[in-house]
């Protein structure tokens, strides 16, 4: 294969304007099922560069040979002994597999089996061009791109997420002639739909980036689009005297509608102001994916920040017109505002008896009164808040779900909750919970700060996972309508971090009894239990715990998230102590040494007065000495400190196995020898199964 042959590839489909929500992933998997097309097909290739805008997917992708390489292809037939009579005349099957491959028998060789040598065809097959190769690769990547519904447009039968109008596949400089989506490939891109509407013929695939920004005023990478756009979008804020209000969804968002941003400020009435920010800054992203400004103390300004997708000769005509368009929508959220405080949250508790929870658990208000239960019930065992103002929050929790605004703005459920309930006068510990039940939303997010609002957090998630287990079981696979996997984590995580004492199978037991007596839930809480503890796995594999830290752990099953915390911290610290690797085998061989012993040896303990070496001796006496220091700081669940008392040991089990014979042939001896290893077990495997633990 000659290096002239090696060029840049470039391909590109123009469509109508793509889902935005949905152009980041399209862009991904077109450029993840070309490569994996090239990798199967053996193309190798150089770096792959990415493109999408709201009416274009590509790739540029380095380095792509002219042809793929020759394969040698080797078919297997049938046994040589099945292959030729005893005349040495070629069978039936012989003759049928040298047909299959179009040559005669004498042409076919002796390959090399397991089971005897078998007739075989060895050939070279000439590696295609990248022009005869392509046409599929395109096509099994197009088919694959996660389009939940394709369509078709007029007569075409071509099926896609929106209208195709061109399509550029450039190898260097050639055209690659093919069809796609009933759009023949040339060479002609087109630019930006109102600054640079005409055609835009590319000598080369390499001219691609530069040429489309330049004369098309398009920004063909996404990446480099949305850096753009977060530039302009806190330069224009920072002119404001503020600082923009922007998420990464948003940013994403914006970048995918716009193929040449231009940031431009909007300002709206000062009156809004009174609504709560959280209203306003819904409403200006969700509704209008604009951004949000807030002054230097976190106060929000009567300004707003639009990207416009074009370089507009007059843009106050845009400002004035975003303008024009947001006020209503701000002015909503005012109405809102007002119509919901007309009525305080208990008053709204009744209607949720006509909103449904899931079929076999009833209302939303059936679902309030079993969390108020618990809540009430945490709130007991925990201390820290009155049980009546835990319950309060419980009743209150869904109250917001039938206001206005959250209607409208399903993302405020809680934070409107505790606006409404500090305009209704109560408890503030009841008005902060009602926000920090719903913490952590999301993966990093901080767990409820409060007292009431950490019982509650549990308790809603407590009652939902038994509930949902006992309605419709586990989740199975990627589905998890409920979220089981996020409320298990969030329960757990809200325990452990905010140092919360709670015996998680008795709450599990608890939230079962209050199930419908239709609903076995009962037999719910051990695999609730299972499942909460599992989603610690990865908790603590992002905190750089060894993952044979949490099966060692775990092996005891712990019922209390906390106790399970402080036992992984302790194996953890344990695995940085100079006796860990020692103690570690030796405690595996512990187990393989009482795990093969005879029943009859074991359960009697031992008798120290019966040891008759003297390695034997010492380890005892040393034993004898930690036991009691070991037990009282398990009992104080001072795990790490009993580990390194345990670790002392070392020395006397390194001279124990180096010099005693556990199994020896006097029955007495060799009880009381597995007695002192059981004792040794016993205190490490309070603590966790340290065999289980990695060396180094």
């Amino acid at each position: 294969m000659a290096d002239d042959g090696v060029q840049a590839l470039l391909i590109e489909l123009g469509t109508e304007e793509l889902p935005p929500t949905a152009l980041r992933q399209l862009r991904d998997a077109l450029a993840a099922g070309i490569e994996q097309g090239f990798a199967q097909r053996e193309v190798a290739h150089g770096d792959v560069r990415r493109f999408a805008s709201p009416r274009r997917l590509g790739l540029r992708i380095d380095a792509v040979p002219c042809r793929q390489p020759d394969r040698i292809v080797e078919r297997r037939g049938p046994a040589v002994a099945a292959a030729f009579d005893d005349d040495g005349n070629p069978t039936k099957a012989a003759e049928g597999f040298a047909r299959s491959c179009g040559v005669a028998v004498s042409e076919l060789e002796t390959l090399p089996d397991d089971k005897g040598p078998r007739l075989g065809y060895r050939a070279t097959q000439p590696g295609q061009t990248i022009g005869e190769l392509l046409p599929e690769v395109l096509d099994q990547a197009l088919q694959r791109l996660p389009i939940p519904k394709r369509m078709r447009w007029g007569r075409s039968r071509a099926e896609f997420v929106r209208p195709v109008h061109w399509l550029v596949v450039l190898h260097g400089d050639a055209v690659l002639p093919m069809r796609q989506l009933d759009a023949e490939a040339g060479r002609e891109t087109r630019g930006h739909r109102f600054m640079a509407p005409g055609r835009i013929a590319l000598s080369h695939a390499d001219e691609y980036e530069g040429r489309l920004r330049e004369e098309g005023r398009v920004i063909a990478d996404m990446d480099a689009r949305r850096q753009e756009v977060e530039r302009q979008v806190h330069a224009l804020a920072a002119e404001l005297g503020g600082e923009v209000v922007a998420d990464d969804a948003l940013l994403d968002e914006v970048s995918a509608l716009v193929e040449w941003p231009v940031a431009l400020a909007g300002r709206f009435d000062e009156r809004f102001l009174e609504v709560p920010a959280e209203a306003l800054i819904s409403s200006m992203q969700g509704h209008q994916k604009c951004f949000p400004v807030r002054d230097r103390d976190g106060a929000l300004l009567p300004v707003f920040i639009t990207v416009s997708n074009i370089e507009s000769r007059a843009p106050e005509r845009v400002v004035e017109g975003n303008e024009r368009v947001i006020r209503p929508r701000l002015a909503d959220a005012a109405f809102f505002w007002e119509q919901d405080r007309r009525r305080p949250l208990a008053q709204r508790l009744d209607g949720l008896k006509r909103v449904l929870f899931q079929k076999q658990l009833g209302s939303v208000y059936e679902k309030s009164e079993r969390v108020a239960g618990l809540c009430g019930y945490l709130a007991e065992g925990l201390g820290g808040i009155p049980a009546a103002e835990a319950r309060r929050s419980g009743w209150l929790s869904k109250c917001d779900l039938a206001t206005e605004m959250v209607g409208e703005f399903p993302e405020l459920q809680g934070i409107m909750g505790h606006y409404y309930a500090v305009h209704d006068g109560e408890a503030a510990a009841v008005a902060d919970a009602l926000e920090a039940q719903y913490r952590p939303r999301f993966g990093g997010d901080e767990t409820a700060a409060g007292r009431c609002g950490q019982i509650l957090a549990i308790a809603d998630r407590a009652d939902t996972l038994v509930g949902i287990f006992a309605a419709l079981g586990a989740p199975s696979g990627a589905k998890d309508p409920f979220a089981l996997r996020r409320a298990a984590l969030g329960l757990v995580r809200t325990i452990i971090e905010r140092g919360l004492d709670v015996d998680l199978r008795d709450l599990l037991e608890q939230a079962a009894t209050a199930m419908p007596a239709t609903l076995d839930a009962r037999a719910q809480v051990e695999p609730v239990l299972s499942f909460c503890f599992e989603r610690l796995r990865a908790y603590y594999q992002d905190q750089g715990v060894a993952p044979e830290v949490f099966e060692a752990v775990a092996a005891l099953r712990p019922v209390r998230p906390l106790d399970f915390d402080a036992r992984v911290r302790a194996c953890q610290r344990f695995l940085d102590l100079p006796e860990a690797e020692s103690l570690t085998a030796a405690n595996k061989r512990i187990r393989n040494i009482l795990r093969r012993a005879d029943s009859a040896d074991l359960g009697e303990g031992y008798r120290e007065g019966e040891l008759a070496e003297a390695a034997e001796q010492a380890l005892a006496r040393e034993l004898g000495e930690v036991a009691a220091r070991v037990e009282d700081l398990i009992a104080e669940r001072a795990y790490a400190q009993a580990l390194e008392s345990l670790a002392g040991l070392r020395e006397s089990i390194d001279r124990f196995f180096d010099e005693i014979m556990v199994m020896a042939q006097e029955q007495r001896t060799r009880a009381n020898r597995l007695g002192l290893l059981a004792e040794i077990d016993r205190l490490f495997s309070a603590i966790a199964d340290i065999s289980q633990l990695p060396g180094r």
